[in-house]
């Protein structure tokens, strides 16, 4: 099988991590949102993908930075501060007892809508804040057999349709 950049190694602590919702820390087989979420009904919202090496997070302000950007860019308030939202991934790190070889996805919705209508003032209550924390460590075998560059027959769209730079939920260009 091909091995690419986003192979890792399967770790059965996975199964039991404790996932932020909202503020809690609940199971991950717990962990729910609601199908009228804006994430995802319209794929309304943001993200970043951490790395975690030593306790710390590597580039956390560069990750913030973009986080607080792109939220900025489609209007969306993430109800936090960044030192709080820093306390949540913390937080989330601390609670699962995880030092190094960690992959954090921190999301941020625009919330749960009255009704699945890409219009935000359809929303109700405030956004919705996700992180989930990954024991993820690099398929060796990927960096044995080494990578393949090639160039993505699917093209991006423009910057003024959607722009590259913001890590959105909508994605599907991408996939």
């Amino acid at each position: 099988m091909v091995k690419g950049t986003h192979d890792f190694l399967e770790d059965p602590r996975n199964e039991n991590v404790l996932v932020y919702l909202n503020g809690e820390l609940v199971p991950r087989n717990e962990a729910k949102v609601s199908v009228f979420d804006a994430g995802f009904c319209l794929g309304d919202g943001v993200w970043e993908g951490i790395r975690l090496h030593n306790g710390k997070f590597v580039s956390l302000d560069a990750h913030l930075d973009r986080l607080f950007q792109s939220a900025k860019a489609i209007a969306l308030d993430i109800g936090k501060s960044r030192d709080e939202l820093a306390a949540a991934l913390y937080q989330t790190v601390e609670a699962n007892d995880m030092d190094s070889g960690v992959h954090v996805r921190l999301m941020v919705t625009r919330g749960k809508k009255k009704t699945p209508s890409q219009d935000p003032r359809y929303n109700e209550g405030g956004p919705t804040i996700v992180i989930i924390a990954e024991h993820k460590r690099v398929d060796p075998a990927a960096r044995e057999a080494g990578i393949e560059l090639h160039t993505c027959y699917v093209r991006r769209g423009r910057p003024d349709v959607q722009d590259p730079k913001i890590n959105s939920h909508s994605k599907l260009n991408c996939i």
